[in-house]
């Protein structure tokens, strides 16, 4: 990571578009800010994003945290990160504009938030449905099964097996109507992550929330259940509009 020189970045440009993030996803709302900066020009190409310090402080996260939001930023070749006294995380210019005519053609005629909305109204009614209604025990080991194959996944796997489990929470709320239509929203919703890199401090994160949605259903928490998969989705969300809005 870039040594920081003390001297002021450029934050004040930047205000407007960074804000805290809110309590729960604040890797995945970081990086939706910061790519959007990018992706605005609000920082031209050359240019140094504000000192770590700075920008910890406007997203209201970690240093640790914005750390991991601009090792994924060096990863996709937006930025880089120079040591010395003038040294910092300077944006990097645009290669071309194949990469993003790609992703034009590939979620073109998609309305990313209302896939994104109808998404989540599904899964936290599945979710809530399962907590409320409760499980036997063959719906409750199918849960924990589905689960832990996503803790052991390896990565050119998980995507595959996360859509299993959320297909499982959906096929026990008990609705085949709710299950089919969440299965076509799916397809659509991984399409657009196709279109973005895997992440592990993303992937380590959602894991965290199968985890308390699992628990939150097996407790028959209803609110508790519907809340991890409101924040589960948002955390999505934030990603998706960060790459490709």
């Amino acid at each position: 990571m870039a040594e920081e020189t003390g001297e002021p970045g450029p934050s004040g440009p930047l205000l407007p578009a960074l804000r805290p993030v809110r309590v729960g996803n604040g890797f995945e709302e970081a990086l939706e800010q910061i790519l959007q900066v990018v992706r605005l020009g609000l920082v031209p190409a050359g240019g140094r994003l504000p000192a770590e310090r700075d920008l910890a402080a406007l997203l209201g996260i970690s240093r640790v945290t914005l750390r991991d939001v601009l090792r994924v930023l060096q990863d996709q070749g937006l930025v880089e990160a120079r040591r010395g006294r003038y040294g910092g995380t300077f944006v990097l210019p645009r290669t071309g504009p194949a990469d993003g005519d790609e992703l034009r053609r590939r979620v073109a005629g998609v309305d990313i938030e209302d896939v994104l909305l109808f998404r989540e109204v599904l899964e936290t009614g599945a979710a809530g449905l399962c907590a409320s209604r409760g499980l036997d025990d063959e719906g409750a080991d199918r849960l924990r099964t589905a689960l832990a194959a996503t803790h052991e996944a390896p990565l050119p796997d998980y995507r595959r097996l996360d859509t299993l489990f959320h297909l499982t929470v959906a096929e026990l709320s008990g609705s085949p109507s709710l299950t089919a239509r969440y299965a076509t929203v799916r397809a659509t919703v991984n399409d657009l992550l196709d279109c973005i890199p895997l992440l592990v401090r993303n992937l380590e994160h959602s894991q965290q929330q199968h985890t308390a949605l699992v628990e939150a259903v097996l407790g028959g928490d209803e609110e508790a259940a519907r809340a991890v998969v409101r924040e589960h989705c948002a955390g999505t969300a934030a990603l998706l509009r960060g790459f490709l809005a």
